[in-house]
């Protein structure tokens, strides 16, 4: 809104009484700088403060070289310096908002990304953590072979005479 009425005040001082000898401003001048403040404005107007930054660029360029070809008087050249000093404040302003706007959004998402970042970690530990507290089923051990029951002693001494119970 600043920018605006900034904008629109560099344009009045401009018209005012441009065309003639007395206004300090010859016609053809004063039709370069009314182009140059035009392009200013819109840029202002389409909220682009760089653009209107660098149409204001080409303003004060204007004014030099009509200053430099006598088509401006001083006087009539330091009045619209003076508001064109005012303009690019207002622009300088507008472009340092944007820029802190864009430096916050850039900071509020890095905190958000952050935020999930850490929260994917968080579900990711959970999930391990019940993992590892979850009973693990085991297969049951398969049963041990039962050993055969040993061959039991030859008992050929009895039949042969040997040294058994009765033959003391």
């Amino acid at each position: 809104m600043v920018l605006g009425w900034s904008v629109t005040l560099l344009a009045a001082g401009l018209l005012s009484g441009c065309g003639t000898n007395d206004s300090g401003l010859q016609r053809d001048a004063a039709r370069q700088l009314q182009a140059r403040v035009l392009e200013v404005t819109q840029a202002s107007s389409q909220n682009d403060p760089g653009g209107a930054l660098k149409a204001l660029e080409g303003l004060e360029a204007e004014l030099q070289a009509a200053q430099a070809k006598g088509q401006i008087s001083e006087d009539r050249r330091r009045n619209i310096t003076t508001i064109a000093t005012a303009v690019r404040a207002d622009l300088d302003d507008a472009v340092a908002a944007a820029q802190a706007a864009a430096d916050k959004a850039a900071a509020d998402k890095a905190v958000a990304d952050k935020a999930v970042a850490d929260k994917a970690v968080a579900d990711q530990a959970a999930a391990a953590a019940a993992a590892a507290a979850a009973p693990v089923e085991t297969p049951a051990p398969s049963p041990e072979p039962e050993p055969e029951p040993a061959p039991e002693p030859d008992r050929d001494d009895d039949k042969k005479g040997g040294k058994g119970k009765g033959s003391d």
